[in-house]
């Protein structure tokens, strides 16, 4: 499949982006593959389509491509893991790698030979069909430099130490970042034996086979990191692959759809909006969406609240019952000064309004530059993946945002008030907001011509011809 108005790649370098499965990996590729447009490079996004419920659907690619019509996209036919009953990590592991001889086939269809192969940080496996033909292959690296510096060591640190899950608080170490909780860590990896660990494993011990690593961050915010990586010390006994730190690569909030919510907040006073939002998987328990809604009522401050059936109830319930989930009388009582919507709103367009005032995150890494890029103080609510990292990352190593306690378990209705209090009235918020304001300033810098990251974009191409 390829996108309506694909342009002829011509003699421009032609770059071929390969996304993980899900969503998730496809939109911040697609996010890649504007920049490289931006800097006169052809592209191509080659999306792996498994017939299970892994995979991106057809639907997904095709509203990507209409809104992004000089991207071309392109869906891989893949057989679905034959184990269906494996852990997702597996099953992914498995459709990825079975994916090689479609991409195989799609690299030499080409018209010319594509310039680069642009990788997910789950597809290494395709690292063999890249040697096969002779392309160079990059990772991109579409989360933190942080959580980066930690995978590249694993693969050395964690054969000595217990399993995660076994050392509760016990602070994990490794190059390039704070010292964090095991419980912290990435939730598919906290036990060691599992097969999800091991895949993990198998997979961050082979991205140092890539010829370099473009990282969706920037200079200034995780330079502890960035100096780890360029040390060498986060892969002990061999090369690491040079780091590229190209980003924020965000979404530019103008995704030209309306919603009810951007009328609402059209009507709010300036910086007076606490938006709670936690994407696609961010579905709490019963006992949790009455917490925050008593808590957002005890703040007495304005909220604007994405919310999502429990996951218990999702499939029987998919469109949340709010009246029912809600304590009795909470949106009529709240009616003046907020709003609740049911599972989705546009966040980029949101965290960009000028009436949002904070953001409570579920911390994943596009959200946190999106906040950055608007100067919006952050909660931090972890809720998967590398999000427990993230947050120790935005919280003692960034310093853009302050943490909810109990996230482990139940946050309770007076650590939101808590909270939201402190980010909105306080001191302690005022700076948080400037040091907001300075980040802002310091990720618009980086990205302008001459700016960090257009150095490090820069560096890259040369990197490539060299290799090349």
């Amino acid at each position: 499949m390829e996108a309506p108005g694909r342009r002829s790649m011509g003699n421009k370098k032609t770059f071929v982006l390969y996304p993980s499965l899900g969503v998730g990996h496809l939109i911040p590729m697609v996010e890649l593959a504007k920049h490289l447009l931006r800097h006169g490079l052809a592209v191509l996004v080659a999306v792996v389509d498994p017939p299970d419920t892994d995979a991106v659907s057809a639907a997904a690619v095709s509203r990507l491509a209409a809104a992004n019509p000089a991207i071309s996209f392109r869906l891989l036919p893949a057989p679905a893991s034959p184990d269906a009953a494996a852990h997702p990590a597996k099953r992914s592991h498995d459709t990825l790698r079975l994916a090689n001889p479609a991409l195989r086939d799609l690299l030499r269809s080409l018209p010319a030979a594509a310039d680069a192969l642009l990788l997910d940080m789950f597809c290494v496996d395709a690292l063999d069909v890249a040697a096969e033909l002779g392309v160079p292959a990059y990772f991109f690296f579409a989360s933190a430099a942080g959580d980066l510096a930690c995978f590249l060591n694993l693969p050395y640190l964690y054969p000595t130490l217990p399993s995660f899950k076994d050392m509760g608080k016990t602070l994990v170490r490794c190059p390039g970042m704070p010292p964090i909780r095991a419980l912290d860590m990435v939730i598919t990896m906290q036990d060691k034996e599992s097969e999800q660990t091991k895949i993990r494993l198998y997979q961050f011990a082979r991205i140092p086979e890539g010829r370099g690593v473009l990282v969706n961050s920037f200079d200034w915010l995780e330079p502890r990191a960035l100096k780890a990586l360029k040390d060498g010390v986060c892969v002990p006994g061999r090369p690491t692959p040079r780091v590229f730190c190209i980003g924020p690569l965000v979404n530019d909030g103008k995704s030209g759809e309306t919603h009810e919510c951007l009328a609402w907040l059209d009507a709010q006073p300036e910086r007076s909006v606490v938006f709670l939002c936690f994407g696609s998987k961010g579905a709490f328990s019963a006992a949790q969406l009455q917490e925050i809604a008593r808590g957002l009522e005890s703040s007495g401050h304005r909220f604007l609240w994405a919310v999502r059936s429990p996951p218990e109830e999702h499939d029987k319930f998919p469109e949340p019952d709010l009246e029912r989930l809600l304590p009795a009388g909470f949106l009529e009582r709240t009616r003046g000064r907020g709003m609740v919507v049911k599972n989705w709103v546009p966040q980029a367009e949101v965290v960009r309004h000028e009436a949002a005032g904070a953001f409570v995150t579920h911390c994943g890494w596009n959200s946190v530059l999106e906040a950055i890029m608007a100067g919006l103080p952050m909660i931090c609510w972890p809720l998967y993946a590398e999000q427990g990292m993230n947050k120790v990352f935005m919280v003692e190593e960034m310093k853009i945002a302050v943490e909810l306690q109990g996230y482990e378990e139940l946050v309770k209705a007076e650590e939101v008030e808590a909270k939201v209090r402190l980010v909105m009235e306080t001191e302690e918020g005022k700076i948080l907001r400037e040091r907001l304001a300075m980040a802002r300033e310091k990720a618009l810098e980086a990205t302008k011509e001459g700016g960090s990251s257009e150095v490090a974009f820069a560096e890259f191409l040369t990197d490539l011809e060299k290799k090349s």
